[in-house]
């Protein structure tokens, strides 16, 4: 695509966040429903202290993408996905697809082999990515209740579906 002078439009690029994006992460999120937002302050800490396990995603100078995960404490192999964003910008060009790629990609996921998130039922958007990442890694896919809607969120919130993806061959580093 090209812009009214003809001058290709940039690319987008992949880097680690710093703590100076959590708001405008909590920004992409915001306008991304069905997405749940959080504080700024845990928007700031995902930037910070999970930033090696986070990415972010601009195009020019504008944050299109951003995800949001971490080593599961006790579990080195297991990176969990808390948050995928993806601003209307960044859409229909496998950018969640080539964010989960670039973290897993990076030395401090050389021992993952599984990927674990939470997803609600109807978040269609988020099964389909997920599926189709673990078809692209021939992994194994299993699905159960993590977080139920009565037990956990007193009714409101609906129910959290834990979907774990793998084993998997590690990413190239």
């Amino acid at each position: 695509m090209t812009t009214d002078n003809n001058a290709p439009e940039p690319a987008i690029s992949l880097r680690v966040p710093t703590s100076t994006l959590g708001a405008p992460v909590h920004a992409l999120i915001a306008a991304c429903p069905p997405l749940d937002p959080n504080s700024l302050y845990c928007n700031l800490l995902q930037c910070s202290h999970f930033a090696n396990t986070s990415v972010a995603a601009f195009l020019g100078d504008q944050l299109v993408g951003f995800i949001s995960g971490y080593i599961i404490p006790g579990q080195p192999d297991t990176l969990f996905v808390w948050q995928v964003a993806v601003h209307e910008k960044g859409r229909q060009q496998g950018l969640a697809s080539r964010m989960l790629q670039h973290i897993l990609a990076r030395d401090v996921c050389r021992p993952v082999r599984f990927i674990e998130t939470t997803i609600t039922e109807d978040n269609a958007a988020s099964w389909r990515l997920f599926l189709s990442f673990a078809e692209k890694m021939a992994a194994e896919t299993h699905k159960s209740i993590k977080f139920d809607r009565q037990q956990h969120f007193a009714g409101r919130h609906d129910s959290e579906w834990l979907l774990r993806i793998g084993p998997f061959e590690t990413v190239s580093h």
